[in-house]
């Protein structure tokens, strides 16, 4: 609800707090006062058109601010989710104009566009006398309200489930149709691909469980080749047989010269055994290896297979099962396309005729609504000096084609203020204050709203009396709320 309104440089007004209580306030004063300048403050604030001539004489700028909080059920406070201007309970709307006729609008002191205060001031404020397009004059809104007043929201909500289960059907339904066209179109392709891919079989993750294994096999291979030829090294023409064939050479000269060979050949000795034994160490360790080159060779070939299939298909290897199973399901479209197609239509079918039926039954809830708040407003107008004036709500079957989450009604409020003139929408209906007490006491008959602040201009024009009294009495049974 609002609870302030804070005025800087407006018009003839140059500086203006208006704390707003809880129930009814009542601006009172002659013609001049100064009454208009603060609807058209609270217009220009809630997005209206504004321009350099609203900044008072001498001012730089002009600036409306309006002080509000909200439940938090409140509808504006999805708006305001969706604008990001914070959490707080309490939340401040400003707008300002600039003496070039320049405009800026902030929430919480956050920018936005002059738009996002025209849409959340239509969710905070009803006024009636002077703006379009704000509460009751606004037609989108009609139809919410006499939901509320037929007491059928939470069926409207469940209808709107059973309109999003029948788009979601239509919408698998036309994908699958698509999907049956271009799949006829390449069944020859499909089939073969699918019969290449069902001998590839390809495993989730197989691919990369390969590669891992590759590696592995091939740093072990080049483990093997190393010890190979260490061992090689080492035997035949290798250290350990040149060891052996200086220590024989070595041997024969020692016969002359023994003494100066000795620790020499001893050398060659210890040096020739250790030799043989890190022979026998690799030769043991060859031996004892399970390497099987088999099993590289056919880890290889596989994983080649998968990628040159990938390759082919533009995708990476681990989404080979999942376009295995998408040409196995486009080829069953083929195959029994007419049976699937059916069983689409029906589901679609079904979800339409259930949508169908509760909208039907929600239409002729509205019509009796309708009529009950006729009603009741007929009531309320004879005592505001309104007899002459009714109201009339025009419910439209709509087209189910054209139709939508709410279902196929459309609710317009009309509204004749003389007698022998058609009805006509309340934003065409000439304004003052026989409009404004007219809606007086169509919000009346519509009280169950949810919190919201209500503006009535002028409602007291050209009366007087008991009438006077009934506009208060029934102003006062509004505030009350």
């Amino acid at each position: 609800m609002l609870t302030q309104l804070s005025i800087r440089n407006f018009l003839l007004i140059d500086k203006l707090d208006i704390d707003v209580p809880a129930g009814l306030l009542v601006l009172s004063g002659e013609t001049g006062a100064g009454k208009s300048i603060l609807l058209d403050s609270l217009g220009m604030a809630l997005g209206a058109r504004g321009d350099a001539g609203f900044v008072r004489p001498g001012a730089d700028q002009a600036s409306v601010t309006l002080s509000f909080n909200l439940a938090p059920s409140h509808p504006a406070q999805e708006i305001l989710q969706e604008l990001e201007c914070g959490e707080d309970g309490e939340w401040l709307l400003r707008r300002v104009i600039g003496k070039d006729g320049r405009s800026r609008a902030f929430i919480n002191d956050q920018p936005v566009a002059v738009s996002s205060l025209k849409k959340l001031g239509e969710a905070l404020f009803d006024i009636h006398g002077q703006f379009e397009a704000h509460g009751l004059l606004n037609r989108e809104t009609h139809l919410h309200l006499l939901d509320q007043y037929a007491g059928c929201e939470k069926d409207v909500q469940a209808l709107g489930q059973l309109f999003s289960a029948w788009r979601e059907a239509q919408k698998t339904l036309e994908a699958a149709r698509g999907d049956a066209m271009a799949a006829q179109r390449r069944a020859e392709d499909i089939r073969a691909s699918l019969d290449e891919l069902e001998k590839l079989n390809p495993a989730a993750g197989e691919a990369l469980v390969l590669s891992e294994k590759r590696t592995r096999l091939q740093q072990k291979e080049r483990v093997i080749e190393a010890l190979q030829a260490a061992h090689a090294g080492l035997q035949e023409e290798g250290a350990l047989a040149k060891t052996a064939q200086v220590r024989r050479i070595l041997n024969r000269a020692a016969e002359k010269s023994p003494d100066l060979l000795n620790s020499v050949l001893e050398t060659l000795s210890r040096a020739e055994d250790g030799l043989a034994e890190a022979a026998g160490a690799l030769e043991s360790l060859l031996r004892g290896d399970d390497f099987d080159a088999a099993s590289l060779e056919k880890a290889e070939e596989r994983l080649f297979a998968l990628r040159a299939a990938a390759r082919k298909y533009q995708c990476q290897p681990e989404d080979l099962p999942a376009l295995l199973q998408r040409f196995a399901e486009q080829a069953k479209l083929i195959e029994d396309g007419a049976g699937s197609l059916k069983k689409l239509e029906e589901q679609a079918q079904k979800s339409r005729a259930a949508w169908e039926k509760r909208a039907g039954a929600i239409h002729e809830q509205r019509e009796k609504a309708a009529t009950r708040l006729e009603a009741a407003v007929r009531k309320e107008l004879p005592p505001l000096k309104l007899e002459n004036t009714r109201l009339s709500i025009q419910i439209e079957k709509i087209p189910v084609e054209q139709a939508g989450p709410s279902g196929i009604t459309r609710a317009t409020f009309l509204a004749s203020l003389n007698p022998g003139m058609p009805p006509s929408p309340l934003h065409k209906t000439a304004s003052g204050g026989e409009l404004a007490r007219f809606m007086l006491a169509l919000r009346l008959c519509l009280s169950a709203d949810e919190a919201t602040t209500l503006v009535f201009d002028e409602v007291d024009s050209g009366i007087g009396g008991a009438t006077a009294y009934a506009v208060g009495e029934r102003l006062a049974q509004l505030a009350k709320k």
